[in-house]
């Protein structure tokens, strides 16, 4: 998976009127769980903008100078309800040794019978949660709609899982292939053509 660096800050204060003063400053206040202990700190908003508005998904390098630094991932993100102003993030430290869960995105390939035939390609998850030692996590999950036909379903279990495990359980569907009006009303009329009685033909 790729990783990006943001570097940042420790702090010094924690409490309220600090956190302001911060976030008045244009920076966001940060805490590192995981570790032996929590490390709290501060990056400019700008430092977030490929981790935060991208669909893709990352690990994080934190540096904070001075010969400090750790690896992470984003764990949860405060913003304003109005603003969509980052108020708050924590990240959680990784370790080489220790598995780790997060959301990839799903990445659609192939190209689907049912889709082909007038079928609507609906997604039920955009998104997986996956487990794996840091350097085994995907970028994405790659889900083949191929040998989907219209009314078919691709469960979590027929997508390859090389070094990862997915946590969801096995009846948990990533997409699937609805049969569109349109082909409904063409599926109706064809039905009602093959009913109806050949001209000039007695009954």
């Amino acid at each position: 998976m790729k990783s990006i660096t943001i570097k940042g800050s420790e702090r010094e204060s924690v409490g309220k009127v600090a956190t302001k003063a911060l976030r008045n400053a244009g920076l966001v206040p940060c805490v590192l769980y995981g570790g032996s202990q929590a490390v709290h700190f501060s990056a400019e908003v700008m430092a977030f903008k490929n981790l935060v508005y991208t669909p893709n998904a990352h690990t994080v390098v934190i540096d904070l100078g001075n010969g400090k630094s750790f690896n992470a991932v984003l764990q949860d993100i405060q913003v304003h309800p109005v603003s969509d102003k980052i108020l708050h993030i924590d990240f959680f430290q990784i370790f080489d040794d220790k598995e780790i869960t997060m959301e990839v995105p799903v990445k659609i390939v192939g190209k689907s019978k049912g889709v082909m035939a007038g079928g609507d390609l609906r997604m039920n998850n955009r998104k997986l949660k996956v487990r794996a030692l840091p350097k085994d996590l995907p970028d994405f999950v790659e889900a083949d709609i191929t040998p989907l036909d219209m009314g078919n379903k691709l469960y979590v279990t027929k997508v390859p899982t090389p070094n990862f495990k997915i946590m969801h359980p096995d009846n948990t569907v990533i997409c699937q292939v609805k049969i569109s009006r349109a082909a409904m009303k063409a599926a109706q009329e064809a039905a009602k053509a093959a009913k109806a009685p050949a001209k000039g033909k007695k009954k």
